[in-house]
């Protein structure tokens, strides 16, 4: 592989792993604000 196409490769996992990063913190986001809302609604 030449060093311009290794360079693209790097890129496109950096890329991707930002993507993936941001759907995990995401999913967090969303459990932590499930289970936030389903313990004050049990303590009304």
């Amino acid at each position: 592989m030449t060093p311009d196409e290794e360079k693209l490769v790097r890129a496109r996992q950096k890329s991707r792993s930002l993507v993936m990063a941001l759907v995990l913190g995401g999913l967090v986001v969303l459990f932590f604000v499930v289970t936030i809302a389903k313990i004050q609604a049990g303590h009304s």
